[in-house]
């Protein structure tokens, strides 16, 4: 397993430990499996980010500090160039850029999202998080299901849910599209 995986894995557990949580109670949470949770934290699997989103907001961190390790030093502003956001691989079909990684106390987590089109056969992964998202389609054309319910966005169109409804996205042209993706 990716070696970046086993140090957020790492990280996890020992929250979890500090928090004096079992796993169980980890996962009843998180509603997850134990199995699942126990995948998560052993590093064994990787974690999508409404599942990291969803454990940085349970132990009062940010996001960064669960993936880096680091605590987030900017107060003021923080100015990321193009291309040079946080990546984040969390599953095959969407790439992540942080935008605000470095910005200690950020309320939202901004996230530039490259949205690969589907393969023949390929199921549309959904996933649901505490909170809102508003997405926004900067390039190309993105298929969205927010709890069963498919929308076109092309770009320049927007759309803002409850992210507890379960939702994913793909992208209906033949390159990958991109969003903007604020969760609160």
């Amino acid at each position: 397993m990716n070696e970046d995986i086993k140090k957020v894995a790492l990280r996890l557990r020992e929250l979890r430990e500090i928090a004096g949580c079992s796993t169980a109670e980890m996962a009843e949470t998180f509603h997850i499996s134990h199995e699942t949770y126990l995948e998560y934290e052993s590093g064994e699997s990787d974690m999508p980010i409404s599942f990291l989103s969803e454990a940085a907001a349970f132990f009062k961190i940010q996001v960064y500090e669960l993936l880096s390790g680091n605590n987030p030093k900017l107060h003021v502003c923080q100015h990321v160039t193009k291309g040079n956001g946080l990546r984040i691989e969390r599953s095959k079909q969407y790439d992540y850029q942080h935008l605000a990684y470095n910005f200690a106390g950020n309320q939202v987590l901004p996230l530039l999202v490259r949205v690969d089109p589907a393969a023949e056969g390929d199921k549309l992964h959904t996933n649901s998080h505490p909170g809102q998202e508003f997405d926004y389609c900067l390039h190309g054309k993105i298929k969205i299901v927010i709890n069963g319910k498919a929308y076109v966005l092309e770009e320049g169109d927007s759309i803002y849910y409850d992210s507890s409804y379960p939702h994913g996205m793909v992208s209906l042209s033949d390159t990958p599209s991109e969003i903007l993706a604020i969760v609160i």
